[in-house]
């Protein structure tokens, strides 16, 4: 199997992060994490990120940052991002109250396409991280295509959450071979639940607008995140996708921990089964 490099979004180890950055981020290079995402900078400078990463080895490969991050001094946050060497900013989600089918919809076409040509211009790409909901349907199409239509190639990349895609009802290794050579990462997320494609099962967004769906509570769907392997996620079938689709690198993403672990322990059981299982 191809050598992904293999990264960690630190939105799984906000806590650990805030309590202790740097010992923090050394415990995951000794896991065997070669990469960090980034989903808020915990009060740090750019330079003081870079010391950082560049001291226990680990690189930025991406971050979660929401458009309107640039609305205010754009060359500024531009600036900041480049320091520790970002590659992709991911929008990490969107209203569904300003997805295609809404009268926000244009609006929100333009944002994207704005922001994308502001990170093509400093070498950067913009992406976009989905949920469940954006493979809700509108005239016969996902929001999700709608998304990825209206934005040229060569200018937005897709970040494809495998949980929320399967939990949608969709393979998530039929959507990534549907974006080979477009996804260069990919999250990686394990989970267990009663039953697939039963509405949102989360409240950190806001979901509502477009929904044709009940939301389920996590109680009734008996939904849980679960380090990986240790849910029904197929990874082997995941990474084999991955891998003819020309993906870079694999991010592994735990929304909340399981069963009592600390954020640390989940982590290192999710790497080391990366590790054992495919030799990653």
């Amino acid at each position: 199997m191809k050598k992904f490099g293999v990264g960690i979004q630190l939105y799984g180890v906000r806590n650990a992060m805030k309590e202790d950055f740097e010992g923090t981020l050394r415990k995951l290079a000794e896991m065997g994490y070669e990469y960090v995402e980034f989903a808020g900078y915990f009060d740090k400078t750019g330079e003081e990120i870079k010391n950082i990463l560049d001291k226990y080895g680990l690189k930025c490969v991406s971050v979660h940052q929401r458009c309107d991050f640039f609305d205010e001094d754009p060359e500024e946050k531009i600036k900041f991002l480049k320091t520790f060497g970002v590659k992709y900013v991911v929008q990490p989600w969107y209203e569904v109250s300003k997805l295609a089918g809404t009268p926000e919809w244009d609006d929100t076409v333009k944002k994207f396409r704005a922001t994308a040509d502001l990170l093509k211009a400093h070498g950067m790409m913009f992406g976009y991280h989905n949920h469940d909901f954006e493979f809700q349907k509108y005239e016969g199409k996902y929001l999700h295509d709608y998304i990825f239509d209206a934005i040229p190639k060569d200018e937005i990349v897709p970040e494809l959450d495998t949980c929320w895609v399967h939990y949608a009802g969709i393979r998530p290794e039929e959507k990534i071979r549907e974006f080979a050579g477009r996804v260069q990462i990919v999250h990686l997320k394990d989970f267990v639940c009663k039953k697939l494609a039963a509405g949102p099962v989360y409240d950190l967004i806001d979901t509502k607008g477009g929904s044709t769906k009940k939301p389920a509570s996590r109680e009734e769907n008996g939904f849980e995140f679960r380090p990986l392997g240790m849910g029904i996620q197929d990874f082997g079938a995941i990474l084999k996708a991955c891998e003819e689709s020309g993906t870079e690198t694999v991010i592994v993403e735990q929304d909340q921990v399981y069963d009592g672990m600390t954020e640390l322990e989940a982590a290192k059981i999710s790497r080391d089964y990366l590790k054992e299982k495919f030799g990653l």
